[in-house]
């Protein structure tokens, strides 16, 4: 018999048992379709993580106070409030720190803005004047409070365009020189801090989970002193000249901080600056083992659906010892007997491969398409890599447990098999 004539065979053998060939390979189509859903998913996390950065700048730094200097993350329920504003002017002196293009303070908390009849819960940033220069934005009419404004704590604000939307939307009136009232839960003025709209940011969407068009921006005096009642600072952002000289500009910051603080030892140091390009990194490498681990999870269905086409195979001899008898009566040899039970596991494995790509894909691009629609930059990226390591993997799944009952099939005597009931 020909390598033609047993397809032919192979086919109409796996057509006559439909329902029993389905059930075989769903193991595989699992496998398969998680393992590209797992790595479209990883690479689309991997895009958003890049595409944060990219909105902020890899040679962006952070300084926040903290205590717990090995990990830079303030312990729980501590409030530091060594960081204040004559850091920020020390920082932003050229001869101490000479690569940094522009030095930002902030504080910030949540907040209710009324105007008229409405009222918005959101977000508030106290910031000053450098915001843009930090930041990449634009304006959507208006401008952001400048550096007289900033200094001369100006009871001003700047609008994310959701909030003025929600405010201004329905009113049809322009937002810029309305004056609307900003208020905290721990704000020492209970009635609120009466503030005069000048500008509306362009819609930005989220960074880092935040939504940017969902805060508003009023100068840093404000935020501290009248909004929340501190004297302190939140962070510090300075924005580098070149991604080469971040680690010049970091050894430069805590020298700054340490003659400030009046540091003499490196244990007793209450901040911690943070590098955006290694917190990409650290993200990058979070998403990596997850999707590793999940991988290997998937790769558990693969094999649980090799384990089924084994038990399968096995019952199938079983029920055609008849028929293999028969064969090898009329000529049929061991070698043809054999391969016809490896192309049945491997049609069956490579069945199911092509359906569990066409599933993962599939599923790929609606979880793309949501994490789009919720304001997300999620690229929909399919690897090559994945669609030939699944298919290749489940291919070589059937043959390796295809070869036990093929060559149980292949040894058969056919005296012997002829006599079987």
């Amino acid at each position: 018999m020909n390598f033609l004539a047993t397809i032919k065979l192979v086919i109409k053998n796996l057509l006559a048992r439909k329902g029993r060939s389905l059930l075989t390979i769903l193991g595989i189509v699992i496998g398969v379709a998680g393992v590209i859903i797992i790595i479209a998913l990883g690479a689309g996390a991997q895009s958003l993580i890049l595409g944060e950065v990219t909105k902020l700048g890899s040679n962006l730094l952070y300084i926040e106070p903290t205590k717990n200097k090995d990990t830079g993350a303030p312990l729980p329920g501590v409030i530091i409030t060594t960081l204040t504003t004559a850091d920020e002017a020390a920082l932003r002196s050229a001869s101490q720190v000479p690569h940094a293009l522009a030095v930002n303070a902030g504080v910030q908390g949540s907040a209710v803005i009324s105007w008229g009849n409405k009222s918005v819960d959101t977000t508030f940033s106290g910031t000053d004047y450098t915001y843009p220069q930090v930041v990449n934005f634009t304006m959507q009419t208006g401008q952001f409070f400048d550096q007289r404004e900033d200094q001369g704590a100006a009871n001003v604000v700047v609008l994310g365009s959701k909030v003025a939307t929600e405010l201004f939307g329905d009113s049809g009136l322009n937002p810029i020189g309305q004056v609307i009232k900003v208020k905290s839960s721990i704000a020492p003025k209970a009635g609120g801090v009466p503030l005069r709209v000048i500008g509306v940011i362009a819609s930005r969407g989220s960074s880092f989970f935040q939504d940017q068009d969902d805060m508003i921006f009023l100068p840093l005096a404000i935020g501290q002193e009248q909004i929340l009642g501190i004297h302190y600072l939140q962070g510090i952002y300075i924005k580098v000249d070149d991604a080469a000289n971040v680690d010049q500009t970091i050894n430069d910051v805590t020298s700054v901080l340490k003659q400030q603080h009046r540091i003499q030892k490196d244990t007793d140091i209450d901040f911690a600056v943070r590098n955006q390009a290694d917190a990409v990194k650290i993200l990058s490498t979070i998403t990596n083992a997850l999707s590793l681990f999940l991988i290997a999870m998937a790769a558990i269905s693969l094999v649980v659906g090799g384990i089924g086409i084994l038990n399968i195979m096995m019952v199938t001899v079983g029920e055609r010892t008849r028929e293999i008898g028969l064969r090898k009566a009329v000529g049929a040899t061991s070698a043809v007997i054999r391969n016809q039970f490896l192309l049945e596991a491997s049609f069956l494995t490579g069945l199911g491969g092509l359906a569990g790509i066409v599933i993962g894909v599939i599923i790929s691009f609606l979880v793309s398409l949501l994490m789009k629609n919720l304001g997300y930059d999620w690229a929909f990226v399919i690897s090559w890599v994945s669609i030939v390591l699944s298919v290749g993997v489940s291919v070589l799944t059937g043959i390796l447990f295809g070869l036990l009952p093929a060559f149980k099939a292949a040894k058969l005597n056919p005296i012997e098999a002829l006599r079987y009931e």
